[in-house]
């Protein structure tokens, strides 16, 4: 048995850890077996799809992975390259004979670590009972049997799809001049082919598919989207666009070469989707989320639907129905009547959209923004603890309230995702464990950086001194 036998735990994405800690062809096989007893378990014959990004060794894993679900009966269609999540899951969604679809993939983290992601048949996550069915299902040992599979374009229907939801019209007038930057992942030459198909004068950097990524992180975050700022300012472009690997985030950059920040995009897709006269008036988003995404909901007779943390709650209120949008802290967004599920790409074309319909600059749609909804500075900051510790305060954190915390009175106190405190003045702290690690995440808003940050060092004193564990 393999030495990292017991230790494949899935997050609330899935399987992701680094090559050196388990992250081994072995390992991948016995997950995919775990996958395919699950699935094929009165779902014989039902189709499943595997997609894979670019990080190495991802496509050969994903050959195997296919191989190994179409042993149970499953019929299994492969990509025929690396491609996006997204593509992956809506070709999934658009397949009503499918059960599911797999995406070897880590996502935004580094070439460290590979990945293995699971949707449903609707293309969203799967439940956190069906992940922990999974972890319950790994064998000890890879399975030996193989059987064949299809090689599919799962990318030509899904950009036809995109443009299809776009105002190509409105692009096309204004013509902008775009950066675009995959950071070297799956959505590769494929953002660059569709805006020059609306219209888009295209720089492209980091467009190559390399399995060590450059040297950089594939997140779309500084540092590693200083070469696309950089290019945006040099090349006098419009604004300039970050993929992650995968292209279920995305960010961008206005034309002085300034990224902008989660609380800045997902307001300004939000208004975009509201006047293109979008029917749904309902906007979900975590509770680590920034207060100005609330704030645009309110302004615009939307209703606000705050979740905890974790894509599989935004995911759970798109059943309700009536949901205009879904987005997390770190700037996933999902628009539930084009897909159940993140998509960095369609995010991005409707942030150009609304700068081609407005004539503004993109820095003075965010300007505007800022004058609406008020300004706003966001942090989130770990603090590793001991595993003891870690146990404690996951006993004692639902019971935990606080009279006074960085010299303010809390107005509000939430124990539905570990400890948020809000405040009068609009101003909030929050205070959860990750799942699977003795870390604890603090986050905080304000109006201001120094009481932002007052309010983040009180409450990581609190975890980092014990204080909140007496």
């Amino acid at each position: 048995m393999d030495r990292h036998a017991e230790m494949i735990r899935f997050g609330n994405d899935g399987w992701k850890t680094r090559y050196d800690d388990g992250f081994t062809a072995e390992n991948a096989a016995r997950v995919a077996d775990a996958i395919g007893v699950l699935w094929a378990d009165g779902h014989e014959g039902a189709t499943v799809y595997v997609g894979y990004d670019t990080r190495r060794d991802s496509c050969d894993v994903a050959q195997n992975v296919a191989g190994i679900l179409a042993s149970y009966g499953l019929k299994v269609k492969l990509s025929d390259a690396a491609c996006p999540t997204p593509a992956v899951s809506w070709a999934c969604a658009q397949d009503g004979a499918s059960v599911g679809a797999v995406v070897v993939t880590a996502s935004e983290l580094s070439c460290d670590y590979g990945g293995i992601i699971v949707r449903g048949a609707d293309g969203g996550p799967c439940s956190r009972e069906f992940l922990d069915d999974i972890e319950q299902a790994v064998p000890g040992e890879a399975p030996a049997d193989r059987a064949s599979y299809d090689t599919c374009d799962f990318v030509s229907a899904y950009v036809d799809h995109l443009k299809q939801l776009v105002d190509g019209g409105a692009i096309r007038a204004r013509a902008p001049r775009v950066v675009v930057d995959p950071m070297y992942g799956a959505s590769g030459g494929i953002v660059s082919a569709i805006l020059r198909d609306l219209g888009c004068d295209v720089v492209e950097i980091h467009q190559k598919s390399l399995g060590d990524f450059g040297g950089i992180h594939p997140a779309p975050t500084d540092p590693w989207a200083d070469e696309c700022e950089q290019t945006v300012a040099e090349t006098g472009s419009d604004l300039g666009l970050v993929l992650d690997c995968d292209a279920d985030r995305a960010a961008l950059v206005d034309e002085t070469g300034r990224l902008l920040a989660v609380r800045e995009l997902v307001p300004l897709v939000i208004r975009s989707l509201v006047e293109r006269g979008a029917g749904e008036t309902r906007v979900v988003s975590t509770l680590t989320s920034s207060a100005l995404i609330e704030r645009q909901a309110e302004q615009l007779g939307l209703a606000y639907t705050p979740v905890s943390v974790g894509f599989t709650y935004i995911y759970d209120e798109m059943g309700e129905g009536d949901v205009l949008l879904g987005s997390e802290e770190y700037g996933g967004i999902c628009i539930p009547s084009h897909l159940r599920e993140r998509d960095g790409i369609y995010a991005c074309l409707l942030a150009i959209e609304a700068l081609c319909r407005s004539g503004n600059k993109l820095s003075e749609l965010v300007e505007r923004q800022d004058r609406e909804l008020g300004h706003s500075c966001w942090l989130r900051r770990d603090v590793r603890i001991d595993a003891a510790s870690a146990e404690a305060l996951r006993n004692i954190l639902p019971g935990v309230n606080p009279p006074e915390i960085a010299g303010k009175k809390p107005a509000e106190v939430s124990h539905a995702d570990g400890l948020r405190l809000g405040f009068d003045d609009g101003s909030w702290v929050l205070v959860r464990q990750a799942r699977t690690e003795p870390i604890v995440r603090v986050y905080a808003e304000a109006a201001d950086a120094a009481s932002r940050d007052a309010l983040m060092d009180a409450a990581r004193d609190l975890v980092s001194t014990g204080a909140i564990l007496s």
